[in-house]
């Protein structure tokens, strides 16, 4: 802890104290803008939580703190002080000085975030470093701080580069960068919506035992309210550049009288109902199993080969069938193996052993040739909305690619099929000529949505599509997705970490422990009552649930 910040514990005095700010981002000449007239502050040992939609000037204030406003943001009234620092006015070298040890980043996007030349040992001590340590000592904090943010084998894991980790690891890495200066602010953007619930739990719960401990303000940068409800002292909600409504978690979430934040809490899965998870479809036992699955692993094993030699068990005889025109879920931790059985189930891997049949074909192991044609009845969507469009081709482009790819049509008839598909997808026809840039978060996935659907596939395989989205974006997605379902009669392989997602959408669920399969069946029985201990420590983990015990606990 700094002096400052020593300073600052013993007069109560806040870290952060923004005041009156107005932000916005240079375009054409203008300044358009993005945040306006916020006030907040925080104190040592205090987390607040700053929620709202997409847009809402969330992530532009927290990197106006930082002094990380892109080049055509522009700071256009007010002030922002960090230990006594004024950011908005302070030369760049000064400022530059107060990132790592007195203010520190956790960014959203790993990828971004990371440097994919250098290993993820050698970014952590580069962090190390700045605090003075040197020698041997450097090695043993960042396995030290790699073990503290969730990392598994941290000696190995610091050995690897970014590509060679999953993206929850990817995630625990830059947290661990930014808990390697001790800095006595951490401002964390969005810093677990990568991670599955349990493994999001103990990054939280590391981060809230910082703060308890050493007196580091944490603000969390979130559209997840259940995340907000479990472990802020103070919630902040953004609507459109302004603050709405700031109040304790129990305020916000029990008592508000605003609109727009029960909506937020009405959209978000977690909280809808008090905390308790209602899945939207009950299949009988009897219908579980299906006669005939459309998709259906069979016994399948993979294993990846080892850099040391020998091999990595990516699957363990997992088998999972899934019927026509539902939705079956596949949950699970990083590294379950969740992103492989998709991958295999849609022939861009080839399992080790057993059988991958689709409507009845046998796909594992078939030639390029025999499965392309298949591949016109089953298409992917992707996790990350932002990276899954070319950033050169316009909507229509985007959306007829696979029409082009598979010579369907002429151009006229392709830009018909591209304005009939966003009808479905409810964007309007005027966006056929707007690049991704053009769109937001929820608006390119349904562009993505949009071209799995362009060759009338009958399943449409999802890699955690709306994690990276809002929580009223990611409704209107999933209520897209049933809507098209009951539409055209759809079948989905759905992954993801969030159950609570998955009992909105699943009708059955795999899930899935260390490549294997520990329990299967319909959605609402195995959350009514889970069968494996594993299951009930996914369940357990789903945030907001804690807060809304505690509230229940201490009502007289």
């Amino acid at each position: 802890m700094t002096r400052a910040t020593v300073d600052r514990v013993r007069t109560g005095a806040p870290l952060v104290e923004i005041s009156t700010l107005s932000a916005g981002y240079l375009r054409y000449g203008t300044v358009t803008p993005a945040v306006h007239d916020v006030s907040l502050s925080i104190h040592p040992g205090e987390i607040v939580a700053l929620v709202g939609e997409s847009g809402s000037g969330k992530s532009t204030t927290a990197h106006a703190i930082i002094g990380l406003l892109p080049d055509n943001g522009r700071i256009t009234g007010g002030a922002i002080h960090v230990a006594g620092v004024d950011i908005a006015c302070a030369r760049e070298k000064l400022v530059r000085t107060l990132r790592g040890s007195t203010v520190a980043l956790i960014p959203q996007d790993p990828m971004v975030g990371l440097n994919p030349t250098q290993r993820i040992g050698t970014q952590v001590a580069e962090a190390v470093r700045l605090r003075g340590v040197r020698g041997p000592q450097v090695r043993t904090e960042v396995i030290d701080i790699l073990r503290k943010a969730g990392l598994d084998a941290p000696e190995r894991r610091a050995q690897r580069y970014p590509h060679e980790l999953s993206g929850g690891q990817r995630q625990r890495a830059l947290i661990a960068i930014a808990l390697a200066g001790e800095p006595d602010v951490i401002i964390a953007d969005e810093p677990t919506s990568a991670l599955d619930v349990t493994v999001q739990t103990r990054i939280l719960d590391h981060l809230e035992s910082l703060v308890r401990e050493s007196g580091t303000a944490l603000l969390i940068i979130t559209h997840d309210l259940a995340v907000a409800a479990d472990r802020a002292d103070r919630v902040v909600v953004m609507r459109q550049g302004r603050i709405v409504e700031s109040g304790s978690p129990t305020e916000i979430l029990v008592d508000s009288d605003n609109a727009y934040t029960r909506r937020l809490i009405a959209a978000a899965p977690a909280l809808a109902h008090g905390g308790v998870l209602r899945p939207r479809f009950d299949v009988p036992r009897e219908q579980v199993d299906p006669p005939e699955p459309i998709i259906e692993l069979d016994s399948v094993t993979k294993r990846f080969a080892s850099r040391r030699g020998g091999s990595v068990v990516a699957l363990d005889e997992v088998s999972v069938r899934v019927a026509p025109g539902r939705t079956h879920a596949i949950v699970g931790e990083s590294g379950s193996g969740k992103t492989t059985a998709l991958r295999i189930a849609m022939g861009l891997t080839e399992p080790t052993s057993g059988a991958v049949r689709f409507d009845g074909h046998d796909i594992a192991g078939m030639s390029w040739r025999r499965i392309r044609p298949l591949r016109q009845r089953f298409q992917l969507v992707h996790q990350n909305p932002f990276a899954s469009l070319d950033p050169r081709f316009t909507v229509c482009e985007s959306v007829i690619e696979p029409l082009v790819s598979f010579r369907v049509g002429d151009r006229a008839r392709r830009r018909a099929r591209a304005a009939e598909l966003l009808d479905q997808v409810a964007l309007p026809r005027t966006f056929l000529d707007r690049l991704p840039a053009e769109l937001s978060g929820g608006q390119r996935q349904r562009v993505a949505i949009a071209r799995a659907l362009a060759l009338r596939p009958d399943v449409v395989l999802l890699d955690e599509p709306v994690s990276a989205l809002d929580v009223s974006v990611q409704e209107q997605i999933l209520d897209l997705l049933t809507d098209l379902q009951q539409g055209l009669g759809l079948t989905y392989l759905f992954v993801s970490h969030d159950l609570a997602v998955v009992a909105r959408i699943a009708h059955t669920v795999s899930v899935f422990e260390k490549g294997r399969v520990v329990e299967s069946g319909s959605t609402a029985a195995i959350f009514r009552d889970p069968a494996d201990d594993y299951t009930r420590r996914l369940l357990a983990a789903i945030p907001g649930r804690r807060r809304l015990d505690r509230n229940e606990r201490e009502e007289p």
